[in-house]
C-alpha cells in the first residue's frame, strides 16, 4: 500500500493539519521520505467522539462477533505481506527474522483473545440466588459480571513496532472487552502504524463493525498524548514506555474532573540473583546465557536484566570474567531511535563514572557496545542511581559480602516487572526467604531461566509494583489483560428476560459460572 501520512478517524484516512514529521532509519541514521501529519486538536476531538459514539453499538455485539473481528484483523495483518515487514525494518532497524516473529505474535495475541471470547467464561459471572424465606430478612437475587469501560486511549511502544503497537496487546484486550480504541501511533514507526491501521479498517468493513471502533492519530509532540488523556470521552489509558512518560500521563489522568485509570508499563531493572551453588556448578554456561539475555534485541526489551546479584567468592569472580568475555564477542547492532541511543550512551557514561570503569561507549557510528559494570552493596547505598534502568545492552553486577547483605538488598528493591533466581535445589532451600521477598517486588518471578521475552498465555503477568507500572494488579500481556478495561456490575432482582445471557438462569451461553459459591456450567 502507498502511505498517506494521514489519520484514521471513523473509518476514513484524512488529515487537515499543516505540520508534518518524518520517520527515521536508525540503521543508516537517516530520515525517511514520507511526511506524516501531526493531529490537530479538532482531529483528536473527532477521533475521541467517534470512539465514544461507537461504544454503545460495539459493546452490544456478541462475543462471537467480536471474536470474528479480532480474527479478521489478524488475517488482514498477515495479508499485508512483506511490505509490512520491510517498512518496519526501515523504521526500527530490527532484523527480518525478529519482525516476522513479532508479526506472528501479534496475530497470535488477537487469536488468543478471540478464543477466550468464543468460550465466554471471561465475564466472570457470579450468581447468588434469592432466599425469600430467609430469617430475619429475605435475601435478594444478586448477579455480577464484567462489562466494558468505554473508549480507551492506547499509546504505541518504541521497542515493538507490531506486538506492542497498533494491533498489539493493549488494543487487542480493549477491543476484546468491548471498548473502542483511539491509538496514538509511535513516531518512531509511523508508516508501520498506518499499514496496520489500514488492516484494522478493512477488518471493520468486512465484519460490519461500527467505524469509530478503532481510530489512529499520528503525531510526534507530547501535546497529542496530553489531549488524548484529558478528553472526557476517554475512560482508560494503556501505555508502554518510559517512566517519565507514563507517570506524566498518570498525573494528567488523576487530575481530570473525572479521573480515569492509566495502565502504564514503565520499564524495569529486572534483577537476577545467582546463588553460590549454581555458580560453582554452571558458572560458565550461566555467563553465556546471561550475556545473551542482556543483549537480546540490543537490550531494548522491558525485561532486559539490568542488574545481577551474587555473593563475593571465586565462583562469582569467574562468572563476572566469563560474562565480560561473552559480551565482548557479541555485536548488538543499532538502537531503535536516536533518542534511545543517546539516552543509552548517557547512561553508560554515568555508570562509567559511578563505578570507576573507563571504556568506550560506542562500537562505531551506528552501533553501541554492550557493557557490564561491577559494584557492591555499600556503593549502591551511597548512590542508588547506580542500579536505575539504563535501557539498552548493559547490566550492573552487585557483589554482596554475605547472605544477610544479599537479602537486605532484595528487601530494599523497588518494583520490577521480573525477578530471577538461579540456584541448585540446595540453594533454593537455603534462600527460601529470598523467593518470598521477590514475590512482593515483581510481577513475574523466574527460577533458573532468564526473563527476556514474555509468553502470551493465560497465566502470564507482565506488570509489577510501582515504578514498574502504575497498577500492580494488572498485566499488559496475556488474556487477563482484558480486565484492565472492564468493571463489575451487579444486577439485583432482575427478571430473567432482562438479564444479559451470561447471567440468565438457563445459562444459554453454557459458560462456567460461580453459582451460590459453586463453580458450574449448568
Amino acid at each position: 500500500m502507498t502511505l498517506t501520512g494521514q489519520h484514521l478517524i471513523a473509518g476514513q484516512f484524512a488529515a487537515t493539519g499543516n505540520i508534518t514529521f518524518v520517520g527515521y532509519n536508525p540503521a543508516q541514521e537517516t530520515d525517511l521520505t514520507t511526511h506524516f501529519f501531526e493531529a490537530t486538536a479538532e482531529e483528536v476531538n473527532s477521533a475521541c467522539e467517534a470512539a465514544s459514539a461507537a461504544f454503545a453499538p460495539y459493546k452490544k455485539l456478541s462475543d462471537a462477533d467480536r471474536a470474528l473481528f479480532l480474527e479478521t484483523i489478524a488475517i488482514e495483518i498477515v495479508n499485508l505481506g512483506d511490505a509490512l515487514l520491510e517498512t518496519a525494518m526501515l523504521e526500527s532497524g530490527l532484523p527480518l527474522a525478529r519482525l516476522t516473529g513479532e508479526r506472528g505474535r501479534t496475530a497470535g495475541q488477537l487469536n488468543a483473545f478471540a478464543k477466550m471470547l468464543r468460550e465466554g467464561s471471561w465475564v466472570n459471572a457470579i450468581i447468588d440466588t434469592a432466599q425469600p424465606d430467609r430469617q430475619p430478612l429475605p435475601k435478594v437475587d444478586l448477579r455480577q459480571m464484567q462489562i466494558p469501560l468505554g473508549a480507551v486511549a492506547v499509546f504505541g511502544a518504541s521497542n515493538f513496532p507490531l506486538a506492542f503497537s497498533v494491533a498489539g496487546g493493549d488494543t487487542a484486550s480493549a477491543l476484546a472487552a468491548g471498548c473502542p480504541v483511539v491509538f496514538k501511533a509511535h513516531p518512531a514507526h509511523p508508516g508501520t502504524c498506518e499499514m496496520v491501521a489500514a488492516a484494522i479498517a478493512k477488518a471493520m468493513e468486512i465484519c460490519n463493525i461500527p467505524l469509530g471502533t478503532f481510530n489512529l492519530l499520528q503525531g510526534s509532540s507530547h501535546n497529542l498524548g496530553t489531549a488524548l488523556v484529558q478528553h472526557p470521552a476517554i475512560k482508560a489509558v494503556g501505555f508502554t514506555g518510559s517512566f517519565a512518560g507514563g507517570k506524566a500521563l498518570y498525573n494528567l489522568a488523576a487530575a481530570r474532573p473525572q479521573p480515569i485509570p492509566v495502565y502504564a508499563e514503565m520499564g524495569s531493572v529486572n534483577p537476577v540473583f545467582f546463588l553460590p551453588g549454581i555458580l560453582k556448578e554452571k558458572g560458565a554456561a550461566l555467563a553465556k546465557g546471561f550475556a545473551s539475555s542482556i543483549t537480546m534485541g540490543v537490550g531494548q526489551f522491558c525485561t532486559n536484566p539490568g542488574m545481577f546479584v551474587a555473593l563475593a567468592d571465586d565462583n562469582s569472580t569467574n562468572f563476572i570474567n566469563d560474562t565480560k568475555t561473552e559480551l565482548s564477542a557479541i555485536t548488538v547492532g543499532a538502537m531503535l531511535t536516536a533518542g534511545i541511543k543517546n539516552n543509552y550512551l548517557k547512561g553508560v557514561t554515568h555508570l562509567n563514572k559511578a563505578t570507576g570503569v573507563t571504556s568506550s561507549t560506542q562500537a562505531n557510528a551506528t552501533e553501541v557496545k554492550p557493557h557490564l559494570f561491577i559494584t557492591d552493596v555499600a556503593a549502591i547505598e551511597k548512590n542508588p542511581l547506580i542500579v536505575e534502568e539504563v535501557f539498552g545492552p548493559c547490566s550492573v553486577g552487585v557483589v554482596a559480602q554475605n547472605k544477610a547483605e544479599l537479602l537486605k538488598l532484595a528487601s530494599d528493591l523497588e518494583g520490577h516487572l521480573t525477578a530471577t533466581v538461579h540456584g541448585t535445589a540446595a540453594d533454593l532451600a537455603e534462600y527460601a526467604e529470598l523467593l518470598d521477598i521477590l514475590q512482593d517486588k515483581a510481577g513475574r518471578v523466574v527460577i533458573n531461566g532468564f526473563p527476556t521475552g514474555v509468553e502470551v498465555t493465560h497465566a502470564m503477568v507482565h506488570g509489577g509494583p510501582f515504578p514498574a507500572t502504575t497498577d500492580s494488579r494488572s498485566t499488559s500481556v496475556g488474556t487477563t489483560a482484558i480486565y484492565r478495561f472492564t468493571r463489575p456490575v451487579c444486577f439485583q432482582d432482575f427478571p430473567d428476560t432482562l438479564l444479559p445471557d451470561a447471567l440468565k438462569t438457563g445459562n444459554p451461553l453454557k459458560i462456567n459460572r460461580l453459582i451460590n459459591s459453586v463453580h458450574s456450567n449448568a
